[in-house]
């Protein structure tokens, strides 16, 4: 049985419900829908102190911000983005056009189909989260996305750099320097100076969350986001320290992002315990990380890597760190995560950076029942079918007409039926009475 050296009530998609929240977000929503622009405007002015001529970035713009920055910073997000893309591209070739003949001359089949039109948020607030620009931008890209826009926040009345270049470098087709709901909402419905869009994808805070959360079914979404969370399963083989440090580089999310050590091992969650409370004083993040780990970090120690699978399992969480002697294991024993982090050579800031995976991972146990962000976010799998085989079409009419009939559907046993005459020559009193008896040529 698990025993805890550290125990916080963990979060559920229950907690993410806030009234007041939901009630200003709607009411924002509502506006735009009617005043369009203005009110874009009036609440990015009111939010962010952020009134320009135009939200949108020119060209010009565009590429002076880009030539403002250093060279190495371009270059490494240039680098970042080729992982991305490179694994993107290896998903998107997974995924097949498919044709069977399931019966003579009848061909079923499905096509994966790009969106139309994306719109990609790139949150500011408290970090230019530059890695969420290669993550949505660039996969929609890749999918075969014909326009996507991008908006992200001014920063403290500036205009973040290194993000817009991110963004214009991911292939964004237009860029405004706009966040929040207002953002989420222009892109979602359209205003004048924004045409709509099929799919909002990117992170956000809880008033981005919840926008995204009230206009799903008018436009599509990636995913609900709550607080980033961490789960490390280790045994005796770990090492504390590694351990400690990456459980705190995602407490520093925000004082809501859980952090969690499942272990096999006493001695080391707790010196891993010790260890946190020796790096937190120095953390520049520590007003985040601090409240974090206090407030919802666990160090759960278990019999055996069998309950620890049961147990980490159990928490469903974003992020899984596997700091065992063989981490390959938890392929086969875990069903129940965002992402996995195989061994101490590999870390969350890997994924959440540089490495190529997505970072947009359903949280809050969410990932019972999806996975993150990918490739086939941004493609809609559509069926088609033909027949050209005259008997086929017949013998499929006298099925159709029996089995609507059971269900009391008279059309659709009818478009059965004409079939069934034309082809089969079936005789059929309804026809008889319309048409008359002979089918025709």
């Amino acid at each position: 049985m698990p025993r805890y050296l550290k125990r916080a009530t963990s979060k559920s998609f229950a907690d993410s419900g806030q009234r007041d929240v939901a009630d200003r977000v709607a009411a924002i929503i509502d506006d735009i829908r009617k005043r369009g622009d203005d009110a874009v405007r009036e609440y990015s002015a009111r939010f962010d102190g952020w009134e320009p001529e135009s939200f949108r970035l020119s060209g010009d713009q565009i590429r002076e911000l880009i030539d403002s920055l250093p060279k190495q910073v371009v270059e490494d997000i240039a680098f970042v983005q080729e992982q991305v893309r490179d694994f993107a591209k290896v998903q998107r070739d997974s995924l097949r056009d498919v044709e069977v003949e399931t019966l003579p001359g009848v061909r079923l089949g499905h096509r994966h189909v790009p969106i139309d039109a994306v719109g990609a948020y790139v949150p500011g607030g408290k970090y230019p989260l530059t890695a969420s620009a290669h993550m949505t931008i660039v996969t929609a890209k890749t999918a075969g996305v014909g326009r996507v826009v991008a908006c992200t926040p001014p920063i403290r009345g500036e205009i973040p750099a290194a993000t817009v270049a991110a963004m214009s470098m991911a292939g964004a087709d237009e860029i405004h320097l706009l966040g929040g709901v207002q953002a989420v909402a222009a892109m979602a419905v359209g205003t004048a100076t924004i045409a709509p869009v099929n799919l909002i994808a990117g992170p956000g805070n809880a008033y981005v969350a919840e926008a995204k959360r009230q206009l799903f079914g008018e436009v599509g979404i990636d995913l609900f986001a709550g607080p980033t969370e961490i789960l490390v399963v280790a045994d005796e083989t770990a090492d504390p320290f590694v351990t400690a440090v990456d459980l705190l580089s995602q407490a520093e999310h925000g004082a809501d992002s859980p952090a969690i050590l499942v272990t096999t091992s006493r001695p080391l969650g707790e010196e891993v315990a010790r260890l946190i409370d020796l790096i937190l004083p120095g953390m520049s993040t520590k007003d985040y990380a601090e409240p974090a780990w206090r407030d919802h970090g666990q160090i759960i120690v278990c019999e055996d890597l069998d309950e620890a699978w049961r147990v980490a399992d159990s928490f469903a969480a974003e992020h899984v760190q596997v700091f065992t002697a063989e981490p390959r294991q938890a392929l086969e024993k875990m069903r129940n995560y965002g992402a996995l982090f195989l061994g101490e050579n590999t870390c969350v800031s890997y994924g959440d950076k540089v490495i190529g995976t997505n970072h947009v991972l359903p949280t809050l146990g969410a990932a019972r029942y999806t996975g993150g962000l990918w490739v086939g976010k941004y493609l809609k799998t559509a069926t088609y079918q033909e027949i050209d085989n005259l008997e086929s079409s017949a013998e499929l009419g006298r099925v159709c007409g029996r089995a609507s009939r059971v269900e009391l559907f008279e059309g659709h046993a009818r478009s059965g039926d004409v079939r069934a005459w034309r082809h089969g020559g079936d005789r059929f009193g309804w026809i008889d009475d319309v048409v008359g008896q002979e089918a025709p040529a």
